[in-house]
């Protein structure tokens, strides 16, 4: 069945639109491997122009004490807000950060890194809106596909602004952490969009086999896992920014040493990712369809590549230019897993509306 012009339309902006968020996660992961994450001392401005300076002397001799005085400022405000909403604890951590009342100094390359990383934000933004534009037809069908884009463009509204604070708290842990899993779950959200928009009303997909329902707990489990792990990975990119800033970015070799508790959770959780994804993995080759055997082989080649870049990151200190490289894949990973899990569960479905038996593992 030949599906209309807007399906194809729709799909082609929101393929492009996960392409250009991943982008933005290797970008990010680029500015913190960088230590560029306060190249730009305010938001949404750097050093109060929409083209950042490229020279010391286009700014104030007192720049620091500027921003410093507006960063704090605007911190006050926040942390104020947040206690009326209950969270007294990160209100308190904003002002416990030991960064909280040191601007960095000036650097065009760093300035320039965080930069271009704000402007590729800004045009997934534009990607998110076009999206929903090209959506509105759906309204008239699946309804669901149009909301899922219209969520997705109202979180990257918070997300730019969780940006925001990432940038006034001085990278605070926390409010680095949320912004990381926020970004996951816009990527989730389109995924889950564009593939359930290529869907033909009562359309059936015929399996050669039945289908075992229980892998769908095993894939629940394989992206939950993924996600926790991806969490625990950002609070170890904390420590480390941390340490650098600590070791004045030198003694590069002596870093991991100093990482605490979380990295070895971090280091012995990859065991057991390794080993759900292997079987979930050999689970969805097993059953009589292309696209979850292509799937498969994606999820065991980015477990493998994100294990090697885990490996290499811990055995030769940690070279920035890996850093980015491991995050991006484990996204990669998470986006691969969601993707398997919504395909299976359209396939269960369809095996049910036509009658096939299910089975037990």
């Amino acid at each position: 069945m030949k599906l209309p012009a807007y399906v194809g339309r729709f799909r082609f902006f929101g393929i492009l639109t996960i392409a250009s968020v991943y982008l933005l996660i290797l970008i990010g992961g680029i500015v913190r491997s960088t230590g560029s994450g306060m190249g730009c001392p305010d938001w949404p401005k750097c050093f109060g122009s929409w083209v950042p300076p490229t020279k010391i002397e286009q700014l104030p001799a007192n720049y620091k004490e500027v921003y410093t005085a507006q960063r704090v400022a605007k911190n006050k405000r926040l942390a104020l807000t947040l206690e009326r909403f209950g969270f007294k604890q990160v209100a308190g951590d904003i002002f416990a950060h030991p960064t909280q009342y040191i601007e960095t100094e000036f650097n065009a390359v760093k300035t320039w890194i965080e930069y271009i990383n704000r402007l590729v934000g800004a045009l997934i933004g534009v990607f998110i809106f076009l999206t929903v534009v090209l959506a509105f037809p759906y309204l008239r069908g699946d309804k669901t596909v149009f909301w899922l884009a219209f969520g997705a463009f109202i979180l990257t509204g918070v997300q730019g602004w969780l940006g925001s604070l990432v940038v006034s708290t001085n990278l605070l842990p926390v409010m680095v952490t949320i912004h990381m899993g926020l970004a996951l779950v816009i990527v989730a959200i389109l995924i889950y969009a564009v593939e359930r928009s290529q869907r033909v009303r009562d359309e059936v997909a015929f399996l050669q086999a039945p289908t075992d329902y229980t892998l769908t707990g095993w894939l629940a489990l394989a992206i939950l896992f993924t996600f926790v792990q991806i969490v625990l990975g950002t609070q170890v990119r904390e420590q480390i920014d941390m340490i650098a800033v600590t070791d004045n970015y030198a003694h590069r070799s002596a870093w991991v040493g100093q990482l605490g508790s979380i990295f070895n959770w971090h280091r012995t959780f990859s065991v057991v990712i390794l080993f759900i994804n292997a079987y979930v993995a050999f689970r969805l080759h097993q059953m009589q369809r292309t696209q979850l055997k292509q799937v498969a082989l994606a999820i065991l080649s980015l477990v493998g590549i994100e294990i090697l870049a885990g490996i290499t990151l811990a055995a030769f200190s940690l070279p920035a230019i890996v850093q980015p490289v491991h995050l991006t894949i484990g996204t990669l990973l998470f986006g691969a897993q969601f993707f398997a899990f919504i395909l299976y569960r359209q396939v269960t479905k369809s095996v049910q509306k036509v009658g096939f038996p299910q089975t037990v593992a």
